[in-house]
């Protein structure tokens, strides 16, 4: 059974923008420091900045909530298997609305180019 179902699509150039204005503080109030590290190690950061923002927001939506006071940017985070297939690990307020909606599995999709970036993420029950 489905929970819910967040999608989330976002332009690379806001979160690009955001980064060169605000630098280090953006990064930290919105990412891990797994991410963080991970997206800047890629050519192109602000395209795997911005799916993992996208992400961020699909699973507040999917959540029903959005980000603010039950679910923050740092309860959710994103990361990578083996196979570089994405992935979430929730803390915090995250962790306890997964447990309180009954989720069981979690999933979450991601996409990425030079403009823009997208993310599907769907709790399962």
């Amino acid at each position: 059974m489905i929970f819910g179902v967040g999608m989330d699509l976002i332009e690379t150039s806001r979160i690009e923008a955001s980064w060169k204005r605000f630098g280090k503080r953006f990064l930290a109030r919105v990412f891990l420091p797994e991410e963080i590290a991970y997206c800047l190690s890629m050519k192109f950061p602000a395209r795997h900045l911005a799916a993992r923002f996208a992400a961020k927001e699909a699973v507040s939506k999917a959540f029903g909530t959005g980000i603010g006071a039950q679910l923050g940017w740092k309860d959710i985070e994103v990361r990578r298997d083996p196979n570089g297939r994405p992935f979430l690990l929730l803390h915090g307020g995250g962790e306890r609305l997964f447990r309180e909606c009954g989720a069981t599995r979690a999933h979450l999709s991601l996409t990425h180019h030079e403009t823009a970036a997208a993310a599907v993420a769907v709790l399962e029950c």
